[in-house]
């Protein structure tokens, strides 16, 4: 079967939800929200997910072990269309399949976590109170010294679930979400960040543990992304219960002939 483009939510939503934390952040992009800014190709049962709201398109391409030869298959025949420039999330063993039209540029592995001990967040006392669109400016202050250039869509505020703890009227602790989906159960934790000067207080994880219980009222699935060598972050999430669950790589693409 040759690689195709699938428009079919209710097909891509069955075969995303065989493994929904793995495929956490296209189950997300399967809403209305997000929708308009994918483009989904399909090899038997294997996805992919070009997503266009962010410059450049990110590629997703996830498998467990098992499926990867598969999957490999359908980037092959992908690759030639891509896009020259882009930014790509792929499962170990998936490189290879880009390689012959690509440079890639491997920006680390990473971890994809997902939360499998909810208990442990009552060990942490919760802060925070939730962040509206009025709070765009002193959140985009706050990334801008404690975070900068991490990917932000403001949009994301209208969700409802993002988290912050001000100190003398200013945000300087904020958990947020890349992904909210009550439709498919999933969320994905993103741009939590704390002010340098007040680091080491425990701020970050006061408000990831105010974050997750919330999220937890709407959704299944709680997931998030880390680089592999970020070691406080591993700690900190590790300590509110969540688990490593699979690894992928992060590229950055430039078409060889482009």
């Amino acid at each position: 079967m040759p690689v195709r483009a699938e428009h079919d939510r209710t097909v891509l939503a069955a075969l995303l939800g065989r493994d929904p934390v793995l495929h956490a952040y296209q189950l997300g992009d399967l809403d209305d929200f997000f929708w308009p800014y994918t483009s989904w190709f399909r090899r038997d049962e294997e996805v992919a997910l070009l997503y266009h709201g962010a410059d450049p398109p990110t590629l997703l391409a996830f498998a467990a072990p098992p499926r990867v030869d598969r999957l490999a298959t359908l980037l092959r025949q992908l690759a030639p269309v891509l896009p020259a420039r882009l930014w790509a999330h792929l499962s170990p063993g998936l490189e290879p399949a880009l390689a012959g039209v690509f440079r890639m540029d491997a920006a680390g592995p990473h971890h994809r976590m997902a939360l499998t001990d909810a208990a442990r967040l009552d060990t942490v006392t919760p802060a925070g109170s939730v962040l509206g669109a009025d709070d765009l400016p002193g959140l985009r202050r706050l990334y801008e010294v404690a975070y900068p250039g991490n990917w932000f869509d403001p949009r994301m505020l209208d969700t409802g679930q993002y988290v912050g703890v001000r100190d003398g009227g200013e945000l300087v602790a904020v958990a947020g979400v890349h992904v909210f989906s009550p439709a498919y159960g999933v969320a994905a934790l993103g741009n939590v960040t704390t002010h340098p000067r007040l680091r080491g207080r425990g701020l970050a994880g006061a408000v990831v543990a105010a974050l997750c219980r919330r999220l937890r009222e709407h959704v299944t699935h709680v997931t998030l992304n880390v680089k592999a060598d970020n070691t406080a972050a591993l700690r900190l999430y590790g300590r509110l219960g969540f688990t490593r669950v699979a690894d992928y790589g992060e590229y950055a693409l430039r078409a060889h002939d482009g």
